[in-house]
């Protein structure tokens, strides 16, 4: 018998090829994805346009992702990013300043503007961790949403608690995305065109954080999210990588704030409230910090199930009590808290955590 044969080198079976079945599972994943919006169509645009709104919170969860999954940095105000994108594409793309720029000059000024927000937060938090950096954090939300409301006197830059409205939408060359129209006979509205770009975009983002976890500085995230000062001593300049995280988290909600802006035609303080923020870090959570996939069906889930929700409960009780006795809102947010406790009561590792995380509980549950 040879050395390779008896290590499991040369000699030894072959690295098997990718099964076919996982093709056939990509192959149909695929189809679903292509014809989703037309079938949503058939019941309404109202769904097609919240499965747009779900794929910009799958941007925003990823993007928050990299900041509290990888690099273990709490983060309450990562809605200020997605503000930022908003507003920079509605100042230079609608008659508010007379600019209708176009979309490869306007998207990557907002994430570049994005990036240099992040980076001014993480400055002064590098040295903070836990309470004290959620803190910070949230209040620089806060302060970001709060300039948006009142930088309009003396010199209107943003319009106040107005809003900017007539915001130009999505095109390239004469191809508009806010437009219906007829192609190879096949009547898609704007909603429907807007779906295949936020879905593409989506895929990017995925591609990248998936490339970004994987690579040196990935793992120089996680090390400092499990022991800052082991990664210390292991020669990581923690300092820029933490900026890093911050700068990449806020360029994710910087392109999802050019597109909200452009899908919805206008921007005002009241769509990046603390609230929203909350939200983005449930979605986290409940998927399971730092697994791309668990993060990715839980931001599908909270960002879908209230508005299913909100369709069931009106006709259910116009069914049993013949009217609407009890505040369609408020039975929504209660049935969704309510799970939501139930999953983190049950599950606090997330609905699909990592490898890692349920190695961690499992370790935990045999010392208990």
């Amino acid at each position: 018998m040879s050395l390779n044969q008896t290590w499991g080198g040369s000699g030894s079976k072959p690295r098997p090829a990718t099964p076919a079945k996982v093709w056939v599972g990509a192959l149909l994943i695929g189809v679903v994805l292509a014809i989703l919006p037309f079938v949503l169509g058939m019941a309404g645009q109202s769904w097609v346009r919240t499965l747009n709104f779900a794929l910009l919170y799958v941007m925003l969860a990823l993007g928050l992702n990299i900041v509290v999954g990888f690099a273990g940095l709490l983060d309450l105000g990562y809605i200020a990013f997605y503000a930022v994108g908003a507003y920079v594409w509605a100042m230079l793309a609608s008659p508010h300043f007379g600019l209708h720029l176009p979309f490869w000059m306007v998207l990557p000024a907002g994430i570049a503007l994005a990036a240099v927000f992040g980076v001014l937060l993480g400055f002064p938090v590098l040295r903070l961790r836990g309470d004290y950096l959620a803190i910070v954090t949230l209040g620089f939300g806060e302060i970001i949403r709060i300039f948006m409301n009142n930088l309009d006197a003396p010199i209107n830059i943003t319009n106040g608690p107005q809003g900017i409205n007539r915001v130009d939408t999505f095109k390239i060359g004469d191809f508009i995305f806010g437009k219906a129209e007829t192609l190879f006979g096949i009547r898609i509205t704007g909603p429907e065109k807007y779906y295949y770009l936020l879905l593409l975009i989506t895929l990017l983002i995925v591609f990248i954080c998936v490339r970004l976890q994987h690579s040196r500085i990935g793992r120089a995230w996680e090390a400092i999210r499990e022991d800052e000062i082991a990664a210390k001593a292991m020669g990581i300049n923690t300092r820029n990588v933490k900026l890093l995280a911050f700068a990449m988290g806020a360029t994710f909600g910087g392109v999802a704030g050019g597109l909200f802006a452009s899908m919805q035609g206008f921007v005002s303080p009241e769509s990046f409230s603390l609230t929203e923020s909350i939200a983005v870090l449930c979605m986290v959570v409940l998927g399971g910090m730092g697994h791309i996939p668990g993060v990715i069906v839980g931001a599908l889930l909270l960002s879908v199930f209230p508005e299913l929700l909100r369709s069931v409960v009106v006709p259910l009780q116009q069914s049993v009590f013949g009217d609407v006795i009890l505040d369609p809102d408020g039975i929504r947010m209660l049935l969704f808290g309510f799970a939501l406790g139930l999953v983190m009561i049950y599950r606090p590792e997330g609905l699909w955590p990592s490898a890692v995380r349920r190695r961690e509980r499992k370790m935990k549950q045999v010392q208990a």
